[in-house]
């Protein structure tokens, strides 16, 4: 049987009448006598009685018809989640994100979903990027936003979206290094704890070959977490130097490190190949777009 058939049942039972629902279902009557007939014949059991003009439901086709107009409606609101699904308004959205992209994210994302569309649900994992990257392989996730130069490169993953952010070391407004003109030198830097998230294979190559061994993350780093807010707080409390992306932390200021870093996180969309992108995940791109972006102070 199809939701065909069982339209025209719902709608004979309403009219009674064969030319009546014919010609609103925009049906000859033969073909409408046809489609109830066949459902007939797979059902195994008369749905109306003739009787004249007129046609009356069976005690069996009253049943039949109920458990009809339940199936069309489970149906048609099923068509209409997929059509909310299509545009975002419904379903669940599962993403992985990074320390500085869900520094920058996370909270707008979660905002934006509260705000516009209630009906959407969102699951927000944070971890490392191989971690992330065995959850999206596990399904477990279904697209992460994460700095696309820790990921290495392979077959069954698609990167879209890149916007680079501008790496920086930054302090605390009265910190003995800001007051420094002209910048200071990177052996000043080491005097204090240095903290930061974990950090890419490109920005490790970068830090030594601007100022040498000592500057590898292994080395530099003291504090390391993968949640930039929590940095953030202690580098505003302390003479700790953080280093992050610039737009991380607005409040803070940026030391001009003589020679200048000059490293950029280059954040990414990643989802898994030949698969159907999730519910939401346009707002994803969106936002990134609004937000992962350097903005001149």
């Amino acid at each position: 049987m199809t939701l065909v058939q069982l339209r025209h049942l719902i709608s004979l039972a309403q009219t009674g009448s064969f030319s009546r629902s014919a010609a609103a279902l925009f049906l000859t009557q033969p073909a409408l006598s046809r489609s109830i007939r066949a459902l007939e014949a797979e059902l195994g059991q008369p749905l109306f009685d003739r009787i004249g003009r007129r046609s009356e439901l069976t005690p069996f086709g009253r049943d039949a018809v109920e458990r009809a107009r339940e199936l069309v409606l489970a149906a048609d609101e099923l068509r209409g989640s997929g059509r909310l699904a299509h545009d975002g308004q419904e379903g669940l959205l599962r993403i992985g994100m990074g320390s500085g992209p869900g520094a920058m994210l996370m909270t707008p994302l979660l905002l934006k979903v509260a705000r516009e569309r209630p009906r959407l649900r969102v699951e927000i994992a944070r971890a490392g990027t191989e971690l992330l990257v065995q959850a999206l392989r596990e399904r477990a996730l279904d697209a992460l936003v994460v700095d696309a130069r820790s990921l290495r490169p392979a077959p069954d993953l698609d990167t879209q979206s890149l916007h680079d952010m501008r790496g920086a070391f930054l302090v605390r407004r009265g910190h003995p290094l800001a007051r420094r003109r002209p910048g200071p030198g990177f052996d000043e830097v080491l005097r204090y704890p240095v903290a930061s998230t974990p950090l890419s294979d490109e920005v490790a190559r970068i830090l030594v070959e601007r100022y040498g061994p000592h500057a590898h993350p292994g080395q530099l780093v003291s504090l390391r977490c993968e949640e930039i807010p929590s940095l953030v707080e202690v580098a505003r409390h302390s003479d700790t130097v953080l280093l992050a992306i610039r737009a991380a932390a607005p409040d803070l200021v940026e030391l001009k490190l003589q020679p200048a870093l000059a490293a950029t996180a280059r954040f990414g969309l990643v989802t898994l190949r030949r698969r159907s992108a999730p519910p939401g995940l346009a707002l994803v791109r969106q936002l990134m777009a609004e937000l992962l972006m350097d903005r001149a102070r």
